[in-house]
């Protein structure tokens, strides 16, 4: 009986174990999950909204289409270099997009427009637009989570003639 009764007592706290650490893995992986989408968007030449990120136990998976096998390994790269990452498989098509030019817009309309869209969204609050200069796109400031990073690096790729966001926000993560 008391080998029994061990058992049941190790099984139970194996069981707690595992309930207590699964919530902390799952935000280990979004946490990854933002932390790499944030380097695609902000390294030029890694794929920034065409490449889809899953991670699950700190593995991977890159999926999506780029257009050049550059793109695809510099997405790739990019993904191993973030912290927590244990593996990367790389699933991204390379499909030729149509050669459509880029929209060219003066900076000062991008700059009206990227700091509209960032007062628009009161998460983004402590986010401010630091310069445009030939639709590169600079955001600085501070906020408490990645997530809100991210998003303020989407809202201004949402920009007509933004070409790169760089960020130089800080994270104080919570």
């Amino acid at each position: 009986m008391s080998s029994s009764r061990s058992l049941t007592v190790a099984g139970v706290a194996l069981l707690l174990a595992w309930c207590v650490a699964a919530p902390a893995l799952a935000s280990d992986d979004t946490w990854i999950s933002t932390k790499i989408r944030i380097a695609l968007m902000t390294t030029d030449g890694a794929g920034r909204n065409a490449v889809k990120v899953d991670t699950e136990h700190g593995k991977v998976t890159l999926h999506g289409t780029v257009d050049s096998q550059a793109v695809k390994d510099k997405a790739e790269a990019t993904a191993r270099e973030v912290g927590g990452v244990t593996d990367v498989r790389n699933l991204l098509q390379v499909v030729k997009q149509s050669s459509q030019e880029s929209v060219k817009a003066a900076d000062k309309d991008v700059k009206d427009a990227v700091e509209k869209a960032l007062k628009a969204d009161a998460s983004l609050e402590g986010i401010k637009l630091k310069s445009v200069e030939d639709g590169f796109v600079f955001l600085d400031g501070s906020t408490t989570s990645l997530t809100h990073e991210l998003r303020a690096i989407e809202t201004a790729y949402a920009v007509p003639g933004v070409r790169q966001v760089a960020s130089g926000i800080e994270t104080k993560e919570k």
